[in-house]
């Protein structure tokens, strides 16, 4: 029997790199994105493409209605929508951190309500969550989006253990830098979204070190950034393990960064300190 997977956020990056290692592994894959022109490609390459919309529930419902109609079965969900509000936690206004949360955090949980009711009647599936490092290690100017990821992180663990019994696995991807357009979106982040009424960030004189970080790309830097095509591969690989690990870092700088977290806390922010210095 073919498998199935549902991709999120696949209209660029480690979603598009992840439709397309998929579809290399002979699975039906859904390849979804807000906007339907940016997945024409991938539909003409094999993929079922669906407009979604992580933060619209008639969408979710909409799209895995079609996937058990069509296919009669989920095997694998990869929550891989997403983006980084940046800027100081005191200048991001709260309407940016509540659309911050409905996209990396709220969504999936939408699309995880969604399938597991039919993962669990199978017996059998897997959910990947793309989360990052910054799940594991906050940093200046990043506390809104890695606020988001350490929220995927508690709530994937609680969930993996909760559905174990039923056969289904559930896994967190966590890569460092990664060559894609998340730093330039991350940067336009500061600046208002009239597509989805989210003002800009309140931007201070009291964080221009934290400003000039963000702006110059070096809050997330671009040594070891490694390709998006190494992280799909490690999505597939847990997707299509018998038992995946809970967590996975692609890259040097992810598995390096992640043990940041073991360390003092005070030897942590002296380094912070000297970074925004030198930035």
């Amino acid at each position: 029997m073919d498998k199935t997977v549902l991709v999120t956020g696949s209209s660029s990056g480690i979603g598009r790199a992840t439709a397309y290692e998929f579809l290399a592994e002979d699975w039906t894959v859904y390849a979804t994105a807000r906007n339907p022109a940016d997945v024409e490609t991938l539909g003409e390459e094999g993929c079922r493409i669906a407009t979604l919309d992580v933060t619209d529930d008639d969408d979710v419902e909409r799209v895995v209605d079609r996937m058990i109609e069509e296919e009669g079965r989920i095997d694998a969900l990869v929550n891989n929508a997403g983006y980084g509000q940046f800027g100081p936690v005191e200048d991001v206004p709260t309407e940016a951190v509540h659309r911050q949360f409905d996209v990396n955090v709220y969504g999936p949980h939408r699309l995880a309500r969604a399938v597991l009711p039919h993962m669990r009647s199978q017996r059998d599936g897997t959910i990947v969550n793309l989360s990052s490092v910054a799940g594991r290690l906050s940093f200046p100017g990043g506390g809104v989006y890695a606020g988001s990821k350490h929220a995927m992180e508690a709530m994937s663990d609680a969930l993996r253990n909760e559905v174990d019994d039923y056969g289904i696995d559930v896994v967190l991807i966590e890569p460092g830098p990664v060559k894609t357009e998340f730093q330039d979106r991350a940067a336009r982040s500061t600046e208002p979204d009239d597509e989805v009424d989210v003002p800009g960030v309140e931007r201070s004189d009291a964080y221009d070190e934290v400003y000039d970080a963000i702006d110059d790309g070096s809050t997330l830097g671009g040594v070891g950034a490694i390709e998006p095509e190494l992280v799909a591969e490690f999505v597939v690989n847990a997707a299509s393990a018998t038992r995946p690990q809970a967590r996975y870092q692609p890259g040097t700088v992810a598995r390096f960064g992640v043990l940041a977290r073991y360390l003092p806390d005070q030897l942590l922010d002296t380094g912070f300190g000297i970074f925004r210095k030198l930035s």
